[in-house]
């Protein structure tokens, strides 16, 4: 069945949810469905039921649907914005079960964001949440300066993944059983500057490796937020 995220606001009583403009243009005229037809309604907060289309504005919500698509415990991503591809960082990282995204503006980051690109992005951890039958939409939070977000966070379960071939890789690092959260450092091209890394080893955040090649900005998300997934689905 047709996957379809709604927001809480969209709800009109406990049965009943109002359908907005793009919403009716992507079911009835690019889907094709007519009232009658069933969907699954997620809220993106971990819930989701089986839905019909009532009428063209309105889905009934008819049963609570169970899914059990997630991780065991929550990701959280801090990337530092890439030149391109962080789009495709989003979509990936939302397919692999990540719960929190956070853009950070490095040292060597070029890219300047707009409100408009932080739209574009929650749109598309929607759509890639939708696909994937996840039960939570990542919260993609405001760019900010690396070195700010970076005193926020606690040193608990909270990896920077670097390119040191001395480093203990990622997999070696985590812990067997399954933490509150993992969170997950990634540079821009170029790596962290040296100043970051030392920020956060005086944070008692840890250095990790991802293996011996050297990725890309956007590949190193993408192949954190998997080892991790993998990792935790392996085991239970």
């Amino acid at each position: 069945m047709q996957r379809l995220v709604i927001s809480e606001v969209q709800f009109l009583d406990a049965s009943r949810v109002h359908l907005t403009a793009e919403q009716r243009h992507y079911l009835l005229s690019v889907l094709r469905m007519r009232p009658g037809d069933r969907l699954i309604v997620l809220n993106g907060l971990g819930q989701a039921w089986v839905g019909t289309l009532a009428d063209e504005s309105e889905i009934a919500l008819q049963e609570p649907y169970a899914l059990q698509t997630e991780c065991p415990m929550p990701i959280k991503l801090v990337a530092a914005l890439p030149k391109n591809g962080f789009d495709e960082v989003v979509r990936c990282v939302t397919e692999l079960g990540v719960t929190h995204i956070y853009p950070v503006i490095s040292e060597r980051t070029v890219l300047k964001p707009s409100d408009n690109k932080l739209q574009r992005w929650r749109k598309i951890a929607t759509e890639a949440a939708e696909q994937s039958e996840r039960l939570v939409v990542p919260t993609i939070e405001t760019p900010q300066p690396f070195l700010k977000l970076l005193h926020q966070l606690p040193p608990d379960h909270t990896y920077l993944c670097g390119a040191r071939e001395k480093s203990l890789h990622l997999l070696d690092a985590l812990p067997d059983n399954i933490p509150p959260e993992i969170t997950l450092l990634i540079g821009p091209e170029g790596g962290w500057a040296e100043a970051e890394i030392q920020q956060a080893i005086a944070q008692n955040i840890p250095v990790v490796s991802l293996g011996k090649s050297i990725l890309r900005a956007v590949t190193a998300s993408i192949t954190a937020i998997a080892l991790v997934n993998g990792y935790y689905r392996a085991q239970f």
